[in-house]
């Protein structure tokens, strides 16, 4: 199908399920993704994400065809996030916290496999991103993950786009100051 998101959202409205799951298809990774670094967990990321596609068919009368799907899809997804945040916010406290203190320098993992420092090191961004407060990781991941530019996430998070390049600003020198010092600690 060819046909824009607006145009399927429209027939999925109806109750067309195929032109639904055309939309799930188009937007499933970049909302995983975006998901997954909101959250850093990846099993967490699908399960939010599979909740926001269930909002959106369950919302579909809500939408407004005058306006971009996508960035209607984006708001769905970021409150979900946000809904999960607040939901487990002492859980993963705590979690981040033990991982912390668990040593992660081993040649080997426990099957035998080769220990990868750039998958662990990916791993750790996941894990600060996670960790940022709320307000400089929507900035961040609606930006570099939402595909948005500073307007188009100044009118989602409804700040100003000097707020929003703030935002940013300050959680790419947050993630920086934790990444140089983990490479501090590790030499």
């Amino acid at each position: 199908m060819n046909e824009s998101d607006e145009a399927l959202a429209g027939q999925a409205r109806t109750g067309n399920r195929q032109a639904f799951e055309v939309l799930v298809q188009r937007h499933k990774e970049p909302l995983y993704r975006f998901c997954r670094r909101y959250i850093g967990n990846a099993d967490d990321a699908s399960d939010v994400l599979q909740d926001a596609f269930v909002a959106a068919w369950m919302g579909l009368q809500r939408y407004d065809e005058r306006r971009p799907f996508a960035a209607w899809l984006q708001r769905i997804t970021l409150n979900k996030c946000r809904d999960f945040g607040r939901r487990g916010l002492v859980r993963r406290l705590f979690l981040a916290r033990f991982e912390r203190e668990q040593p992660t320098e081993a040649a080997l993992t426990e099957d035998g496999a080769t220990f990868d420092p750039h998958t662990e090191r990916l791993a750790r961004l996941d894990r600060e991103i996670a960790a940022l407060p709320p307000a400089y990781k929507e900035a961040l991941l609606l930006t570099t993950l939402g595909g948005m530019s500073h307007l188009e996430a100044a009118e989602q998070l409804g700040i100003s786009v000097k707020a929003v390049e703030m935002r940013i600003y300050r959680a790419k020198q947050r993630l920086t100051e934790l990444m140089n010092d983990e490479q501090s600690h590790s030499h």
